[in-house]
C-alpha cells in the first residue's frame, strides 16, 4: 500500500490522534507550499515518522510525474497551434 493512501486511512480512522494531526499538517504544507517545522516529525513514534518520510518521498515523485504530464500537455498544445496555421494556408486537396 502506498504511503499517501495509508496516511489517508489512518487520518480517517483516527482524526484526533496526534500523529494524524501532524500528518495532516504535513500534507497541507506540501500541497500549499507553506512551511512545516521538521522538528514536529521527531515528536512522532517510529511508525508515524517512517510514514511521514514515505509521504515526502511519494509526494516528490508525484510532483515529478505531475510536472512531466503538464510538460507533455503543454508540448501537445504548442504542436497543435503550430500545425493549425500550416493547415489553414495549405491549398485544399482536389
Amino acid at each position: 500500500m502506498n504511503a499517501i493512501k495509508e496516511a489517508r486511512r489512518f487520518i480517517e480512522r483516527q482524526p484526533d490522534h496526534p500523529t494524524a494531526r501532524v500528518l495532516s499538517r504535513l500534507v497541507l504544507a506540501l500541497e500549499s507550499s507553506h512551511s512545516f517545522e521538521l522538528v514536529t516529525l521527531y515528536e512522532l513514534d517510529y511508525d508515524g515518522f517512517q510514514l511521514a518520510l514515505d509521504i515526502l518521498r511519494e509526494w516528490r515523485l508525484d510532483r515529478y510525474y505531475a510536472g512531466k504530464a503538464k510538460l507533455f500537455d503543454l508540448s501537445m498544445q504548442v504542436n497543435e497551434l503550430a500545425q493549425a496555421p500550416a493547415e489553414a494556408t495549405s491549398p485544399p486537396a482536389s
